[in-house]
Parts: structure tokens; C-alpha cells; sequence
């Protein structure tokens, strides 16, 4: 029975061990949920997945992060969808970012994972 008991935390803690050394891209993104709440949240209006509007597409996001410290990256990007800070256009004028409307942190985090998911961009933009 102890022996059953040890083994068991010892799975425990190799599991938890094992899930903190992945790191968090390798986890799986609910692709369909993520542009469920970018639809739900407006944020098609100003971005696209693959072509500029007035915010950068999605994949020149993927692409401007590729290289950048992941775990940075994601906060820094959810910081940015909650926070409400200056987003600054193409004319140069800047708006205060819309804030999406869920404050569940697991829908946040898909998004911003399925956002920096997408292959391919055009970053940096040429003048």
C-alpha cells in the first residue's frame, strides 16, 4: 500500500516536473475559440489574419515575435488586449486599444497563442 502511495506522488511529481519543462507553445491552441472571441470581441475590424487594416494582421504579429522570449511575448501581448494601452496607426495618430471583453486569463492566453501560431507574415513592414 505505501508503496503504491509513493509511486503515485512520484508520478505526480514527475508529471508536474515534465509540464512546467514544456514550454507553453507546445501546448495546444484552440484555433476555432481564438477566432471565436476575436469576432466576438471586434477585433476583426481592425486586424485580419493575413492582410493590414488599420492594426497589423495576425501572421505579421507572429512573424514580428517569432524570435522574441515566448513567455515575454504573451504577457506583453495580453497586457496589451486588457490594458487598454495606445495603439498607434498608420497616419500616426493613436487610439486607445480596445479591451476585450473576457477576463477568463485560459481565453486571453489562446488567443495570443493562436495569434503567434500563424506561419508566414510580411514583418517588417516596408516603407
Amino acid at each position: 500500500m505505501k508503496s503504491n502511495i509513493r509511486m503515485n506522488m512520484m508520478m505526480s511529481v514527475v508529471a508536474a516536473v515534465f509540464g512546467l519543462s514544456v514550454p507553453a507553445s507546445a501546448f495546444a491552441v484552440d484555433a476555432d475559440a481564438a477566432l471565436s472571441l476575436a469576432r466576438q470581441n471586434g477585433c476583426l475590424k481592425c486586424h485580419s489574419v493575413e492582410k493590414h487594416k488599420d492594426g497589423p494582421a495576425y501572421r505579421d504579429v507572429a512573424a514580428k515575435y517569432k524570435d522574441k522570449d515566448h513567455a515575454d511575448t504573451v504577457k506583453k501581448l495580453i497586457h496589451h488586449i486588457t490594458s487598454g494601452e495606445k495603439a498607434k496607426f498608420p497616419d500616426g495618430h493613436e487610439e486607445e486599444h480596445k479591451i476585450i471583453k473576457t477576463q477568463d486569463l485560459a481565453q486571453q492566453t489562446n488567443l495570443i497563442e493562436w495569434i503567434l501560431s500563424l506561419p508566414g507574415g510580411t514583418w517588417p513592414e516596408k516603407d
